[in-house]
């Protein structure tokens, strides 16, 4: 496709996305007061955790605010959006359906309407930052939900329901840093959440891989919670397991993982020192509540999330009915 064809097709599906928006503001104004945009554009303040730290040249986790607002209703759309370099908010209206992992890049806020899904294939940020994922449905990615990779930084993901992929719901690895994984609902998987690529990757991992997990239900999945290598600190705090066949979480390859103000409920083990042929990671827990489940596994110190960011755990107990009631989508 030669230029001028190139930017053609996208005024046009710029014009669609537009009268889409037009569209979505009138039937927002007949419940609210005028807006320029819809409702669904609002609620984009920044991460907390390990992505709403002023580092990497990044003040927080913003995503496309400051673009446009667009809204897209099919496959070829969307992704177009995705792929572009400038800052944009793209939501997502009703369900994308392709295969793979398709790229995201830098500057954008991919946010669901009601009833949004990618279905079938997943999301790739390489070497990007700046990105917020809030308010969608994935389920049968043929691969990773969403990958992280190489050096991004500054990735929040955010009221999101996974379910039913073939590999990891979400990878975070090669060197990925500074992201926040918060109020997700986890559910009919075996493998949830990866945090180093391997255990022959220490040099591009250790001293990279800062994550936050919080307020996540990890319901009935069977592992990775996250599973950890070489990264610290990660903080895993005020998360409800529930029903995990193998483990919650498993720190590895020297990592140093706090795991902080959790419910276990019917978790055999709940966090692991070492897993599978990885060598033992060091992991610190303190205030969680464990019922019906395994003793924890503890190595070591670990550096305090602290020293990042502020924040403050709700009490654990609360967590089987705050957590269930408030993750996934249509909560924000």
């Amino acid at each position: 496709m030669n230029d001028i064809s190139r930017l053609s097709r996208r005024g046009l599906l710029a014009g669609a996305a537009a009268t889409a928006l037009t569209a979505v503001t009138a039937r927002a104004a007949h419940s609210s007061p005028a807006r320029t945009n819809p409702v669904w554009a609002e609620p984009f303040q920044t991460a907390d955790g390990f992505a709403g730290t002023n580092t990497l040249g990044q003040n927080g986790t913003t995503g496309g605010v400051g673009g446009p607002v667009v809204t897209v209703r099919d496959t070829e759309t969307f992704l177009d959006y995705c792929d572009r370099n400038e800052p944009y908010v793209i939501q997502v209206d009703g369900i994308m359906t392709f295969s793979s992992k398709q790229g995201l890049r830098s500057n954008k806020t991919v946010i669901g309407l009601p009833g949004a899904e990618i279905r079938g294939g997943g999301l790739d940020m390489y070497r990007r930052q700046n990105v917020i994922i809030r308010n969608l449905k994935f389920s049968g990615a043929d691969d990773d939900a969403i990958s992280v990779q190489q050096s991004s930084h500054h990735i929040w993901i955010d009221h999101c329901d996974f379910s039913g992929g073939q590999d990891g719901l979400i990878d975070i690895v090669r060197g990925a840093d500074f992201i926040t994984v918060s109020w997700n609902h986890f559910h009919d998987h075996s493998k949830t959440a990866l945090l180093g690529h391997s255990d022959s990757n220490a040099s591009q991992d250790a001293g990279k891989l800062r994550v936050t997990f919080h307020h996540n239900y990890f319901n009935g999945t069977a592992q990775r919670h996250p599973r950890v290598r070489f990264g610290e600190p990660i903080h895993v705090y005020n998360n409800y397991f529930r029903d995990n066949a193998l483990y919650g979480v498993a720190s590895t390859m020297n990592a140093g993982v706090l795991v902080e103000a959790n419910y276990f409920e019917n978790v055999p083990h709940p966090i692991y020192s070492g897993y599978d042929a990885s060598g033992p990671g060091r992991v610190v827990q303190r205030n969680n509540i464990y019922v019906n489940s395994g003793a924890p596994e503890t190595l070591g110190t670990v550096v305090e999330p602290r020293t990042y960011y502020a924040y403050t755990p709700d009490n654990p107990s609360t967590l089987p009915s705050t957590v269930p009631g408030g993750v996934g989508v249509g909560r924000i």
